[in-house]
């Protein structure tokens, strides 16, 4: 006796979260999007269809096998993923599950998507991301991008946020996340009162080991005095 899986048909296609770096195609014709983890290695597009990662001739998903997309069903569980340093700059994706899914406890794994949003976030830098720029890594026909205001961008290659969605195609759109204000700083980008006292009370600290420092030098008997 085999178990089936619960069948569910759904009025509306169920919508999922998932992080991705943007790739821009070789000849700068197509952009899409590559995943962090199992399907890396294969690129996809706005709308696309999953395929088995491991070139097997079932349709994804497929029970016995990891293969399909891939996402979860909390936007702040796929934003922590963003915090690792080999994730920070891959975008969020805001996704249609289509075709057939597997439901899991925190997402699904299904065998077609659209994604509808991309929200690209802050340059390396820490300013907010006006383009998306040349990574300096790739797969085989693909450049991968990463988030980057207008200053760092520099020569690279790069894409304006709108570019990007035109060229993805299918109706995506793609925002840029708001900066993150550093808690050091005020509205205008000067310190502020509590950390200008900071500044003040450890400058303080290092004048007075310096004339720590200077006194047990000029102090009779310091060592190096007395030498002929």
């Amino acid at each position: 006796m085999r178990l089936r899986l619960p069948v569910e048909r759904p009025t509306e296609p169920p919508t999922g979260y998932k992080i991705a770096h943007p790739v821009l195609s070789q000849d700068g014709a197509r952009a899409g999007f590559t995943g962090v983890s199992l399907g890396g290695a294969l690129p996809y597009g706005v709308l696309d269809d999953a395929s088995c990662v491991y070139g097997r001739r079932h349709r994804a998903p497929a029970r016995l096998c990891d293969c399909g997309f891939h996402c979860v069903h909390d936007r702040t569980a796929a934003e922590a993923l963003l915090c690792t340093a080999e994730h920070r700059a891959a975008v969020l994706l805001e996704v249609s599950v289509l075709g057939a899914y597997i439901r899991f406890e925190r997402g699904f794994r299904y065998a077609r998507q659209r994604v509808r949003t991309a929200t690209v976030g802050p340059c390396a830098c820490g300013a907010g991301a006006v383009a998306l720029a040349d990574a300096g890594w790739g797969r085989a026909g693909w450049q991968a991008l990463a988030p980057a205001c207008a200053g760092c961008a520099g020569a690279r290659t790069a894409v304006p946020l709108a570019g990007f969605a035109r060229l993805a195609g299918e109706g995506l759109r793609v925002v840029a996340a708001a900066a993150a204000p550093s808690a050091a700083l005020t509205a205008d980008g000067d310190l502020g009162v509590p950390e200008l006292v900071a500044e003040a009370a450890l400058l303080q600290a290092r004048l007075d080991w310096f004339q720590t420092q200077l006194a047990r030098l000029g102090s009779p008997g310091a060592g190096g005095e007395g030498r002929g």
